[in-house]
C-alpha cells in the first residue's frame, strides 16, 4: 500500500492511499498539520515498526477506512459509486470495532514517541516543546498496559525517531501541491 502525504496548503495536508486492489481512499484535509511532520504520518511510523495491524494504516490497508478515510470516486453521483461508498463504510465500521485497542494503543505510543523525538533534538525549541509534554507522556504511561511499556522499548524508540528524522527532513522540504510516498507495510 501506497501511503501519500501530500502539502496543499501553507499549513495544511491530505493523505491519499493506494491499496493494491481496492479503492483510493483520501483524507483531505488530514488533521494535526505540522511543519516538522504530519500526524498521520508519525502514526504510521510507530504502527509499523510496532507492528500494530489493526491501528489506522493496518485497517486501511485491510480495506477499511478506520473512521476518516473516503472513498475517491470521480463518478460522485453514479449507483455504483454509491455502493462502494456504502461498503467501504460498513467494512470500516467493522474494522474500526475489531481495532479499537491497537487504536487506542497507536494514539498512546505516538505522542510517547512524539516526546522522545522532540525530547532528543538538537533544537532547543523542539527539546522546550518535549519538557512542555511531560505531564501528559507520565499520564500515558500510567494508563499504558506493561506489555506496552515492554514492546515501546529503547530499540523501537530509537528506530522511530531515526525515521522521524528522516521523514521530517524530507516532509520540511515539501513544497505545496508536493508530496511525500510511504510504504505500508513499510520496506526495511
Amino acid at each position: 500500500m501506497e501511503v501519500h502525504f501530500r502539502r496543499t496548503g501553507e499549513r495544511r495536508y491530505a493523505v491519499v492511499i493506494n491499496r493494491k486492489d481496492l479503492p483510493i481512499v483520501e483524507k483531505d484535509p488530514a488533521p494535526g498539520f505540522d511543519p516538522l511532520i504530519p500526524h498521520d504520518l508519525m502514526h504510521l511510523v510507530v504502527e509499523s515498526e510496532l507492528g500494530l495491524n489493526r491501528g489506522i494504516f493496518g485497517q486501511v490497508a485491510s480495506g477499511g477506512n478506520a473512521g476518516s478515510f473516503w472513498v475517491q470516486s470521480p463518478e460522485k453521483k453514479s449507483r455504483d459509486a454509491s455502493r462502494r461508498r456504502r461498503r467501504n463504510v460498513k467494512r470500516g465500521r467493522k474494522l474500526l470495532r475489531a481495532g479499537r485497542e491497537d487504536c487506542a494503543r497507536s494514539e498512546r505510543a505516538t505522542y510517547i514517541c512524539w516526546y522522545e523525538w522532540l525530547r532528543r533534538s538538537s533544537n532547543a525549541k523542539h527539546r522546550t516543546q518535549a519538557s512542555k509534554m511531560i505531564g501528559e507522556v507520565k499520564h500515558l504511561w500510567l494508563l499504558s498496559p506493561t506489555s506496552e511499556h515492554e514492546a515501546l522499548n529503547e530499540e523501537i524508540i530509537r528506530r522511530v525517531c531515526a525515521r522521524l528524522d528522516d521523514l521530517s527532513a524530507r516532509w520540511s522540504r515539501l513544497g505545496i501541491g508536493e508530496k511525500l510516498t510511504v510504504e505500508w507495510p513499510e520496506k526495511s
